[in-house]
């Protein structure tokens, strides 16, 4: 029996981390949840098998580090750990920088969001 994948999702929005937590977790996968960057990285030596990363945070009176600055930190750790961007913005020009440093995908947060995210994860593990 495979064991199962170790998710981490990274969001300052606590629904938005607990709607993908709860669906992903049903599907079988290990979710951990962290609501800023600097504690996912903190966290990489238990070995995530893909990260999906918030490309904005925000909270008051602190600057957090943003999305692109923790890919980074990301890469540099563990290069060819698989990273999900997920994003409000829709600007064509952001998803063309990610795409060029490698992102594995990027998600829209609208209604869509659970359905995109199973779809990029499903090509992330199948290619593998």
């Amino acid at each position: 029996m495979l064991k199962p994948k170790l998710i981490f999702i990274v969001d300052d929005d606590p629904i938005i981390t607990m709607l993908v937590t709860k669906r992903l977790s049903d599907e079988g996968y290990n979710m951990r949840a962290f609501s800023y960057a600097e504690d996912c990285i903190a966290a990489l030596s238990d070995n995530p098998d893909l990260i999906i990363l918030d490309f904005y945070f925000l909270k008051e009176g602190i600057i957090k580090m943003d999305g692109v600055e923790a890919f980074n930190k990301i890469k540099a750790y563990r290069p060819n750990l698989p990273v999900i961007i997920l994003s409000s913005q829709e600007k064509g020009e952001l998803v063309l920088e990610l795409a060029r440093k490698g992102i594995s995908g990027y998600v829209i947060k609208d209604r869509s969001l659970i359905d995109n995210l199973f779809t990029s994860i499903g090509e992330i593990f199948n290619s593998q």
